[in-house]
């Protein structure tokens, strides 16, 4: 089973949406807005391989808001600030069976999905 973690209004979030029905792809769409995101999760990623630099999104808005001083500089600290604005966690991440697959949407590197 697929799941699609985004926010809704996210155009990336959209655009990997589009592909997959496209594709008539079964996902579940997880929104970080309504369902958020837990402790177990967030540490379930970063023990695939992923660092939490990996996990935020350090170029969009929520990010660019957070004072330097407030940033986080460990996997605890960035866990926290994932746990409180889900918005900083990059988008879309792609998961098959509990296994991150894609973090952002890139056309090309998902054409091959089933």
């Amino acid at each position: 089973m697929l799941t699609l973690y985004g926010i809704p209004n996210c155009d990336t979030v959209k655009k990997a949406q589009t592909f997959l029905q496209q594709k008539n792809i079964t996902f579940e769409f997880h929104n970080y807005k309504k369902q958020g995101i837990s402790t177990e999760k967030i540490e379930q990623w970063l023990n695939q391989g992923y660092t939490w630099g990996n996990l935020i999104n350090k170029k969009g808005t929520t990010w660019k808001k957070i004072e330097d001083s407030e940033k986080p500089n460990t996997p605890e600290k960035a866990t926290i600030l994932m746990l409180s604005q889900t918005s900083v966690i990059r988008r879309p991440i792609l998961e098959q069976n509990g296994k991150i697959i894609f973090i952002g949407f890139e056309e090309a590197k998902w054409a091959n999905l089933q």
